[in-house]
């Protein structure tokens, strides 16, 4: 009796271990499980994140402004509406002084200027953004003779001191000054570069670089001046002080007419919109500089 009571002690301790070990086993599986579905999640959250490249990026980034503008600007908004499909960007052509009123007034996002903003633009709280640098060109119709002009004499021109192309050594022919109208940034650039701000003597005052660059084509006699990303061979464009208005002339600082080209905001950039901060992460980028580059102009990163 004693012995079977021993037996039936030993059997129902081994039982007892027995369910213990399997109860062990049990709770490691679901501890694994439990690890694995923890790290299946964190991974998928990780690949989640990892997608989210701007792709759903939407919205309209308006702009205005300069004219001598309108190639940048248009290039730009191609290449950005194609990185970004769900955005649109549209620009207005209505002269640098116009640009910055209507981003004063609140109507558009980005206030082009092809100059420098003033003291009093800053005062109302513009920033002046430089997205790029432009050489101003100094033209001709194909006919004049003249390929070099002193920056003096170019000045004398312009304030009708010289109104006869002879007196610098060309033909005797009249000299008809052509310019921009009042507010724009080229106007406002080369007056102030050539130190005749507000004393020109204009024959005719244009309201686009395209119109200056067709008009002095056209005009016997006639000198103006353009952005130099338009020039073309419909027109002569001068040396001034014997420097022709090239990337590196005016890189090395030996090109007097150059200035900046201004995509400027109420604000700082980082106080605008996620929109508009993804605008000058890529104008600014390497592929908006190479848009730039690409319309020739001169990249400032």
């Amino acid at each position: 009796m004693k012995n079977k009571l021993v037996k039936m002690m030993a059997l129902l301790t081994a039982t007892t271990m027995v369910a213990a070990g399997v109860m062990g086993c049990g709770s490691d599986s679901s501890d694994a499980n439990a690890d694995a579905n923890t790290d299946t999640t964190a991974s998928d959250t990780t690949a989640n994140a990892d997608t989210t490249d701007g792709s759903d990026l939407s919205g309209t980034v308006t702009l205005a402004g300069s004219t001598s503008m309108e190639k940048l600007a248009n290039a730009m908004n191609e290449a950005f509406m194609e990185k970004y499909p769900n955005v649109s960007a549209t620009a207005e052509f209505t002269g640098s002084s116009a640009g910055i009123e209507s981003l004063e007034a609140g109507s558009v996002d980005i206030g082009d200027a092809s100059r420098a903003l003033s003291d009093d633009e800053k005062s109302q709280g513009i920033v002046e953004n430089i997205v790029a640098i432009d050489g101003i060109a100094v033209i001709t119709d194909t006919a004049n003779t003249i390929t070099d002009i002193k920056s003096e004499d170019l000045a004398k021109v312009y304030t009708g001191e010289i109104t006869n192309w002879k007196d610098l050594g060309g033909p005797d022919e009249q000299i008809v000054v052509i310019g921009r109208e009042a507010g724009s940034g080229t106007r406002d650039a080369f007056e102030e570069l050539m130190d005749v701000k507000d004393s020109c003597k204009y024959a005719q005052e244009l309201d686009s670089t395209g119109a200056v660059l067709a008009k002095v084509a056209a005009t016997p006699g006639a000198v103006g001046y353009v952005s130099l990303d338009v020039l073309d061979d419909t027109v002569n464009g001068l040396k001034i002080n014997s420097v022709e208005p090239t990337e590196d002339n005016i890189l090395a600082g030996d090109y007097v007419l150059q200035r900046p080209f201004v995509m400027a905001t109420k604000g700082e950039i980082s106080e605008q919109n996620d929109l508009v901060q993804a605008w000058f992460d890529f104008v600014l980028g390497d592929e908006g500089q190479q848009v730039a580059s690409e319309v020739g102009l001169i990249t400032v990163k």
